[in-house]
This record gives C-alpha cells, structure tokens and sequence, in this order.
C-alpha cells in the first residue's frame, strides 16, 4: 500500500504496545503485573455514572456545538479561573474527546513547516510525534535527575532561535513524576515574553500532586494570551475510557481549534459532557481518596525499587510514575524492560519509550494496587538478584 510520505513521521505510545505483549503472554498462562500502563484502576465514580446515564434517558444523544457544551464550557472556565487563577471564559474553551485533541489541533493551528517546537526529552512521546508530522522541527530540552528532571532555563534560552513558535512542558510530569518549580514556571513566562512564543501546557495530572499547590503558568502576568492549557478528565476521575478533555486558550485560537474539530470529529458527545460537569461540580470525596491511595503507592514502590540491585529511584511529586535509574544493573533499558516482561512478568517501560534521553530508567505506572506493586518488586528482586553483581 502506498501511504503518504507524512505517515512515517508519526510516531506512538509504547505503552500500548507493552499492554498487548502483556496480554498475549497472560494468554498463554503466565501471570503478569501490569505497570505499564498510565490508567487508574479505580472505576469511574457512581455519580458520574448515572449523570451519563440520567443523559442518555434525557435525550443527549445528538449533535452539541464544535466547542463543546456553552454550559459545561462555562463550569470548566468558573472553576479554572477561580482554582488556579487563569483569566478565562467560556469562550477560551474547548471541549474535544479525549486531551490529545487539543495538543494536536494547537499545533495543527500555530506550526507552519520548519517552525521549532522546544519539548522535554524525556516526555509524553506524542509531542513530537505530533511536530514531526507536521514537518516542524522538533527540538529537545534534556531533563536531568541531578536537576530533580526540571527544565534547565539557561539551556532553554540556549535552544531558543527565530523560528521558535511553541514550547510544550508538562508539570507534574509523565514519565519522571517531576513538578517543575515555581522559580522554573516563571523563568519560562519571562522567556515566552521576551522571545514572543507560544506555551502548550500539559496540566493533565495538575490534581495528583502530592505536595504544594499546582501554579499554571497561564494565571502568570501577560501568560494566559500565549498559553494552550491542556487537561481532561481520564486521570483524575478515572474516566480514561470516556475520551473527555479539553483546553483554555485566547478566544481567537480557540475558535479556530473548533473549525479544526468541526472538520475532524464534529464535536463530543454531549451525554459524556454532562457526566463531565457532574465531575466537576459534584462530590470531590473519591477523587481525593483515590490521589491519597496514588500516594501510598508511591511511597511504597519507590522504597521498593530503592532495595533492587542496581537501582535507585527519585520520589515523583505527582502523577503515578515512578522513574528509576538502572544505570546500575548493566542493562540498557529497553534490554531491562523486555526481560523483566518475559522471564519476571512485570510490565513496565523502557525510558527510551519517552524520547532517547530517557536511556538507563524506566518507567512504572503504580496505578495498580499495593499487593501487585509488591508481587512486582519481589519478582524484580529475585530476577536482578540472579542477573546483576552490586
């Protein structure tokens, strides 16, 4: 078959391509535990259920507008602009299925061939994969474990040049759990400032945060014109399955990322919206409860991979990742990561996965509970006890 050329230059998610390895040898009786995958295991909150369920009986089941609901377009700005003090209105809203919508249609919007894109390497795959589709060039800000992985300001403005349009960063931070530092955020809004570029904001973990208060970097001076802030609804309230997210960005921008849904998907589905707006404005209880337990996790897994031959392990600040160093064990990480799949049945993923400054780590998702997340490291133990000299 005769593609178009633009296809090799799209790239993927490793981590569904670890989840089918995984099932395939679960298929043939071996007993696998999945941290591979960044999705919650707790199930969509009762509530939310029925209000989708209530929108169904209702009818809601029709064409909404390509921005998404005006009434659930207005709950996202009240509650973002009073919680994280982001100056916006229904206007600078839009709703899309699932978040990676809006880190596509931005960029599909702002990037003409050969502008730069600065992003974090490593980092969620798809921002440049998307940049590299679009025949923008795509240009990496190493993080650092010696600089708790935060973005490096000198050797941002370093990579700055006239043809930097976007920089993309995401706080807290997939894989490595990072949170970028106040100092850090606001370094950033001076550079977009001084040097006239756009911000993609990927805040789609900004309520699994275990210290601290989440600062956007669009409720900073001057910020919230040049800023796509990106979040959904698939981490917080466990709704991966739903596809609901959505951005915040200036009005002209945003009706110009409709235009783009209107010629991609139309819109989304009005009853998930609904159940969206429940999320929002009800219960807050599960959701708190559900980033509590994200957190014992952490600490156990964390001091569990800190005991492996081989490895050491950061504590992440947020999200569900836990990243360790495995420098140590003499594998290369991809190396690592299959035989750990194969012969101790933990899926997880190789640093490489996440760009290929993510060399000598991995990645493992502890959203799966503390009797797996053990099961996993005692199966780890045994395997680098056998393989690794220390």
């Amino acid at each position: 078959m005769s593609l178009a050329q633009r296809m090799s230059r799209l790239g993927t998610e490793t981590a569904f391509v670890v989840l089918a390895r995984a099932r395939a040898l679960e298929a043939t009786g071996k007993k696998v535990v999945h941290l591979e995958i960044g999705e919650p295991d707790f199930d969509t909150p009762a509530f939310i259920r029925r209000a989708a369920a209530e929108a169904l009986e209702q009818g809601a089941t029709h064409y909404g507008p390509a921005a998404g609901l005006p009434e659930f377009r207005k709950v996202i700005a009240d509650q973002w602009r009073a919680e994280r003090g982001i100056p916006c209105d229904a206007d600078n809203v839009v709703v899309t299925p699932g978040a990676k919508p809006i880190m596509f249609f931005a960029m599909l919007a702002l990037l003409d061939e050969g502008d730069e894109v600065l992003y974090p390497n490593p980092g969620f795959p798809i921002y440049e994969s998307v940049a590299n589709f679009l025949n923008a060039r795509a240009v990496p800000l190493e993080l650092r474990e010696e600089n708790g992985f935060d973005l490096d300001l000198k050797e941002l403005e370093r990579k700055i040049t006239s043809r930097t349009k976007l920089l993309i960063f995401n706080s807290p931070h997939n894989p490595t759990g990072a949170v970028l530092r106040p100092e850090t955020v606001e370094g950033i809004a001076a550079l977009a400032r001084k040097h006239s570029f756009y911000i993609l904001a990927d805040e789609i973990y900004a309520r699994i945060l275990y210290e601290g208060k989440h600062l956007s970097i669009a409720s900073l001076p001057g910020m919230a014109e040049r800023t796509i802030v990106l979040d959904g609804f698939s981490k917080t309230y466990a709704m991966t399955g739903w596809r609901l997210g959505f951005g915040i960005m200036n009005k002209e921008l945003a009706a110009q990322v409709a235009r783009l849904q209107t010629n991609s998907n139309s819109c989304t589905a009005t009853f998930t919206q609904k159940a969206g707006m429940a999320a929002l404005t009800g219960p807050q209880a599960e959701m708190h409860a559900m980033v509590e337990e994200f957190r014992r996790r952490r600490d156990a897994i964390v001091a569990g991979l800190n005991t492996l031959p081989g490895v050491t392990c950061t504590m992440p600040q947020g999200a569900f990742y836990a990243y360790p160093n495995i420098k140590g064990t003499g594998f290369s990480s991809r190396e690592l990561a299959d035989l750990l799949l194969e012969e101790a049945g933990v899926a997880c993923l190789s640093g490489t996965a996440f760009g290929a400054m993510g060399e000598g780590y991995l990645r493992f998702s502890y959203a799966n509970s503390l009797e797996n997340i053990r099961i996993a490291l005692d199966a780890m133990r045994e395997f680098l006890a056998a393989r690794v000299r220390v």
